[in-house]
């Protein structure tokens, strides 16, 4: 049975499944969870690795010139055992090549190398999908899925916690329907200049997408407490989800998001699809860091 793999720097700690190159625990200070436990009467997950897709397909399939292929939300990645190549003290490296399973759903040559490496103040997730092929492009999407115990400061209301941006949000909104398809219509942004004032109610319907982000940096918590901040540099859109009622919060750094209700699922439209060039390269990056003060 594989386990997770723990690395340390400082009184800073992570362990890392290699099913999915799933981050499953993160604790800043050594002792508290700041990590969603993926408790299944709520959510499963913990923080999944999502591609070659992100989000949903319609009814469940993807085109590529021609054919038609079953792909499960959120891409293969996270249902895939990925080998160590590496498992230091500070640092660890998985890697995902295709095989017979991930070809029947996306049926090309790939490299997914995943690392994790902890500064004492900082955990960074790097992923990196290669195209080994000399005469095919490679159509990716990549995204990260953490979720984060929410109230994350212990002692208050999950309601006295924010979001806070880097920068002010004003464009629109995306959302998704039942299926898990984009309704096309732009809803007005919840955000109030650079703050997200946290309540179930914001997530009824499902998540929020930002495709239109400016920000590229946030900070989650309770201002004047501890709190986290998120780095994404190359990540242009960004997703946050919860279901009503639960105790955590997902802040998703995506590229790439799901298509609209009637797409017709061909992956060369999809919605932030990067095509890498034969012998290209994808690479997207995550980081995580305690931070006192909110994002400047």
């Amino acid at each position: 049975m594989t386990r997770p793999i723990t690395i340390a720097a400082g009184a800073m700690t992570a362990a890392i499944h290699p099913l999915g190159a799933e981050l499953h625990s993160f604790r800043p200070d050594g002792s508290r969870e700041w990590l969603w436990q993926g408790e299944p009467a709520w959510w499963s997950g913990r923080s999944p690795l999502l591609f070659p897709v992100v989000g949903r397909s319609p009814d469940g399939h993807v085109r590529w010139q021609g054919r038609r292929m079953e792909m499960p939300p959120h891409g293969v990645a996270r249902q895939s055992l990925f080998r160590v190549v590496e498992a230091g003290a500070s640092a660890a490296r998985f890697e995902l090549v295709d095989d017979a399973m991930t070809r029947s759903h996306y049926p090309f040559a790939f490299r997914l190398v995943v690392d994790y490496a902890l500064a004492p103040s900082s955990l960074t997730m790097t992923a990196r999908v290669e195209n080994p092929s000399r005469e095919v492009v490679l159509p990716a999407c990549l995204g990260f899925h953490p979720g984060f115990a929410w109230p994350l400061v212990p002692g208050h209301a999950k309601t006295a916690h924010v979001v806070r941006f880097e920068h002010d949000e004003p464009a629109p909104i995306r959302r998704i329907d039942r299926t898990g398809l984009g309704v096309r219509e732009p809803l007005p942004s919840p955000v109030r200049g650079r703050v997200l004032a946290l309540d179930d109610s914001l997530f009824v319907d499902d998540a929020i997408i930002f495709d239109r982000l400016a920000s590229r940096r946030l900070w989650f918590g309770v201002p004047g407490a501890p709190g986290l901040r998120v780095e994404y540099p190359d990540c242009p859109h960004l997703g946050i989800w919860m279901k009503p009622g639960a105790p955590y919060l997902c802040l998703e750094p995506w590229q790439g998001f799901a298509p609209d209700i009637g797409d017709d699922g061909d992956l060369a439209n999809r919605p932030g699809i990067v095509l890498i060039p034969p012998g290209g390269t994808l690479v997207r990056t995550l980081r995580l860091a305690p931070d006192d003060v909110p994002a400047a």
